[in-house]
């Protein structure tokens, strides 16, 4: 079994609220817009960092994380990328290659919006924990804490770090 934080869309910042759920965790999932390095190397200090780069990502960013993130954990399949869309409005980049091949988990970011959908065409769950950081349009910033177990997602939760002013 293993526990997951997911977040997205930090833009730079990461405060004591957000590693005080990273510590619980047994690894940390960013959906990208990360920002800067320093908010993934405090994470990666604690925890390891399953990371794909946003649309607002500096070079050394990209340099280090891909645009999608595949792979297998316990006995799910997980796809991460930062601009995905959600069921029956996937992104175009991404749409072609989920017909084709869907995993159980698909994982975007990009939109401040939390989302938790499962697509019954693809069979797939879908997530996008909002946002954790504070620039954006949002006013709650969130993540998604939940665990893998085999073949199975259980223990969901969204996590409301603070009301934005």
């Amino acid at each position: 079994m293993k526990k997951i934080v997911l977040l997205s869309d930090t833009h730079s910042y990461i405060d004591d609220q957000i590693l005080k759920f990273i510590k619980q965790a047994d690894e940390v999932w960013h959906a990208g817009d990360i920002g800067s390095i320093e908010v993934t190397d405090s994470i990666k200090k604690l925890k390891p960092l399953r990371a794909v780069y946003g649309n607002i990502d500096s070079a050394s960013i990209r340099s280090e994380f891909p645009l999608n993130n595949k792979f297998t954990i316990e006995k799910v399949s997980v796809w991460i990328t930062h601009i995905g869309g959600y069921p029956y409005k996937y992104d175009l980049r991404v749409k072609n290659e989920l017909l084709k091949n869907p995993p159980q988990l698909f994982i975007s970011g990009h939109s401040h919006i939390l989302k938790v959908m499962f697509d019954k065409k693809l069979n797939l769950l879908h997530m996008n924990p909002g946002a954790a950081g504070k620039h954006g349009f949002h006013t709650v910033r969130t993540m998604l804490r939940f665990e893998i177990n085999e073949d199975k997602i259980t223990n969901l939760e969204v996590i409301e770090l603070e009301q934005r002013k």
